[in-house]
């Protein structure tokens, strides 16, 4: 889930709780807004009420008049039409009211059966079938109900006890007019027949007490202003003339004729009603604007409640939006710096500084401070503390990474500072090897010194792998192209079991570059090392050669157990990006390939055979290759030291060699070339390196400090053996020098002079430094050797190789690179 949802969730869980708190909050003031809306429209409905009952009361008045013929039918008519006005707008009160108490609303339902009644009663009264106590007794009872809704709205939930009083009182001013209307239908009841019974006289007295009873009751829950509008409303000329009426017909005894006539009584009785009515219609209004004025007062107060909160909400949301958006903004510029460093910046400083010289002499702090901080977004929150920190973690890593190239450069110098250190050991000791090994005619010490001089090659190789792997070439550069057997021999040379590489198809004129001839050589050799070792022991390795359009592709075939998919997918990877370390030196032969291989633009790619064991290809680009230089095989007949051809040739063997089929071996043994022949470090080895050639190394040294000079690292025990007879066998031969030989041995094979000056190495100084000279006193003739002489020189041979390959005597510095086969 994103940042923005956490916050919105965030900001909604408290909002939500806010709410509901507000809502409940609110609940009691809008509750009270709503119910003095609604007790509004009752108390509407109430004023409405109380004109009805004045419209009842006058039509009763009138009915009882019409049945007992004290006034006609015009007049009932016209007082029955004003009731059904008052109907009409009480019914529409009442049809607004949402809620009623339940008293009122049972009055309301009791008022409406009434009405739906009332066309039959004034039928009865226009027929006059009806009595006047059952006429007088129909309108009393919706009378009575219309003053119990006025009451039953004061018990109305949420009513003020001060309205609710009020509202009582403004009731009991109804019942006191009711008391008097019903006081008047009792005097015209008596009047019609002829004076009062007891039963109506009672009802006459009743009439009167209920009308003082109502009136307190008014006068003790209503405010002093209504007793005062009463008051004065009663002491008029009208009042006092239905009062002075009302004392005259209540002293009248029972039996006895009123002396009040009707018309005056129904006068006087209609203007009273019409005074109470006036009082009436200003306490209902008083009451109105109380419940109305309470209604409003409540309403701004829950509008006033409600819109704080709403307006404290809004703002709530508006802060938690701007803030959220700040924050989401930071979040996601620190989220994008990250993602830039991790992705893109802090990979590319890493890509920099593994590059040889990246530091160029700055400290690993300047390197960090020279990064800058990739995280603008800082601050004194948390989130500008986030970022500070990734700045300081940036800084830190890029520090840790500078630190660490400078420790990776310093142990490459240290490495290549080892590495050329043993090369000029081991060209003393080749060139030590070389002078011993001139003179020396007794087997036994031939045969070590020749096991000794394959070693010295072995070693020299391992020191060339340092080089490499500290970023440096092997210092050796041709200046004439070299065949691509003769490379492969030399290859082959420089291995450890080199009697196991067998030559197959090779296309003809293909050539190695000069400039590319050591890489190459360097690369074959570790394939051809790493296939040999880790293949059956009586098994051969494979080597062919053709072309493939504008490349040309070298494939090494040996019959090992092979290598698993996924570890040979690696090793091709590792082969394809060589490692810009210094890399593990269990696996120094794949380190050095791959950066051999990424030097030139070759491609080098294990592969698994349709038999046991693994495919070695080696594709050379275009650029690596040139046209095989022309090559003859020397002639017996040219040995007396005099080069007919500038070079060698070499016969190549047949295909490449399955099990079962017959091998042909590199040369070995009695006949063959000693391994030292082949290396490619000595200016002398068949690689058709010029000894007017450029051999300067690649940081500049000079030649004393690269390799052993030219000239003393010449085929001594070869050359011995070529002395004593030894039948040349079908691979390259080193033509010595003419100002070398001196003539022809009783063998036929070439002498040296005598004399010669013989150049040692400077074992590191450079030139103009103290050479150490060579022997000048003449040297006796050699004795002449018999057959088995020669025979017991070139066993020596083949016992030294031999002895240089078994594991007692293979050097250490071979065994550091890791097996890449299983």
């Amino acid at each position: 889930m994103k940042i923005n949802r956490r916050l919105v969730l965030l900001v909604t869980a408290p909002l939500t709780v806010a709410v509901t708190f507000a809502i409940l909050a609110l609940a009691p003031a809008t509750n009270q807004a709503l119910q003095a809306n609604r007790l509004t429209a009752m108390v509407e409905a109430a004023g409405s009420a109380g004109q009805l009952t004045h419209q009842l009361q006058r039509e009763r008045a009138a009915a009882t008049a019409f049945v007992s013929r004290q006034t006609d039918a015009d007049t009932f008519r016209s007082r029955a039409d004003a009731t059904d006005r008052s109907i009409a707008d009480f019914r529409e009160r009442v049809g607004h009211l949402s809620e009623v108490p339940g008293t009122a609303r049972n009055a309301l339902d009791r008022i409406e059966r009434f009405i739906d009644e009332m066309p039959a009663l004034r039928a009865q009264v226009r027929s006059g079938s009806s009595t006047i106590s059952a006429l007088a007794f129909g309108y009393r009872i919706v009378i009575a109900d219309l003053n119990g809704y006025r009451d039953g709205i004061a018990q109305a939930d949420g009513v003020d006890a001060d309205i609710a009083d009020r509202i009582r009182a403004a009731a009991a001013l109804s019942e006191a007019s009711e008391h008097t209307a019903q006081q008047q239908v009792t005097v015209m009841r008596a009047q019609a027949a002829g004076g009062f019974t007891t039963a109506s006289q009672r009802t006459f007295d009743a009439a009167r007490l209920g009308y003082t009873e109502s009136i307190g009751v008014m006068f003790d829950l209503g405010p002093g202003e209504w007793r005062t509008w009463l008051e004065r409303t009663l002491s008029g000329d009208r009042a006092l003339e239905a009062r002075k009426l009302e004392d005259e017909i209540g002293r009248t005894g029972a039996g006895k004729d009123l002396a009040v006539t009707p018309k005056e009584w129904q006068a006087a009785s209609d203007n009273r009603q019409a005074l109470l009515r006036s009082v009436g219609e200003r306490v209902d209004k008083a009451v109105l604007a109380m419940v109305s004025d309470a209604r409003t007062t409540l309403m701004w107060t829950a509008g006033a409640e409600v819109a704080l909160v709403v307006l404290t909400l809004v703002v709530a949301v508006v802060v938690a939006i701007r803030l959220g958006r700040v924050m989401i903004r930071r979040l996601r510029d620190l989220r994008n710096a990250a993602h830039t460093v991790a992705h893109t910046g802090l990979p590319a400083v890493m890509n920099e500084l593994s590059r040889p010289g990246a530091l160029r002499g700055a400290t690993p702090e300047q390197v960090a401070l020279r990064t800058g901080d990739p995280v603008g977004t800082t601050g004194q929150d948390e989130i500008g503390e986030v970022g500070e920190a990734f700045n300081a973690v940036h800084h830190e890593a890029v520090r840790l990474a500078a630190q660490q190239a400078y420790a990776h450069e310093q142990f490459a110098e240290t490495l290549v500072g080892v590495a050329r250190r043993g090369a000029r050991l081991t060209a003393v000791m080749v060139s030590e090897l070389d002078a011993v090994q001139r003179d020396e005619a007794d087997p036994a010490r031939m045969k070590t010194l020749f096991a000794l001089d394959h070693l010295a090659v072995r070693m020299e190789r391992n020191t060339n792998n340092l080089l490499v792997l500290g970023g440096y070439g092997n210092a050796r550069v041709r200046s004439a192209d070299v065949a691509c057997s003769t490379v492969i021999v030399a290859a082959a040379q420089q291995i450890e079991r080199f009697d196991r590489v067998s030559l197959g198809v090779i296309e003809s004129g293909i050539g190695i570059t000069a400039r590319a001839v050591h890489d190459v050589a360097h690369i074959l050799a570790e394939l051809l090392d790493n296939a040999t070792r880790y293949s059956p022991p009586d098994k051969q390795v494979g080597v062919a050669v053709w072309r493939l359009w504008d490349r040309a592709v070298v494939q090494i075939v040996d019959e090992g157990v092979g290598i698993p998919a996924e570890r040979r997918a690696a090793h091709n990877a590792a082969l394809l990006e060589p490692q810009t370390g210094i890399g593990d030196v269990r696996s120094m032969g794949l380190h050095v390939v791959a950066r051999l291989a990424a030097r030139h633009g070759i491609v080098v790619e294990l592969r698994d055979s349709s038999g046991p064991g693994t495919i070695a290809e080696v594709t050379l680009p275009a650029k690596v290759l040139a046209l095989a230089p022309r090559e003859e095989t020397p002639r017996p007949q040219d040995t007396a030291g005099e080069d007919h051809t500038g070079g060698a040739r070499y016969e190549v063997p047949g295909p490449v060699a399955r099990p079962g089929q017959p091998v042909r071996r590199l040369p070995t043994g009695a006949g063959g070339a000693r391994a030292g022949d082949y290396r490619p470090g000595r200016t002398d080895a068949p690689l058709g390196a010029d000894r007017n050639g450029t051999d300067a190394g690649a940081d500049g040294r000079s030649e004393d400090d690269r390799r052993t000079p030219p000239g003393e690292h010449g085929s001594g025990a070869g050359q011995r053996g070529r002395e004593h007879g030894a039948t040349p066998a079908p691979h390259p031969v080193h033509e010595e020098p003419a100002s070398r030989i001196a003539g022809v041995s009783s063998a036929g094979l070439p002498l040296r002079q005598r004399g010669a000056p013989q150049q040692w190495p400077t074992a590191g100084r450079r030139d103009g430094g103290e050479r150490r000279p060579g022997p000048t006193a003449p040297r006796p003739s050699p004795r002449r050797r018999d057959s088995r002489q020669v025979s017991d020189v070139l066993a020596a041979y083949a016992q030294g190789i031999n002895r240089s390959t078994n594991h007692r005597g293979r050097s250490t510095t071979d065994d550091d690179t890791e097996r890449t086969k299983k």
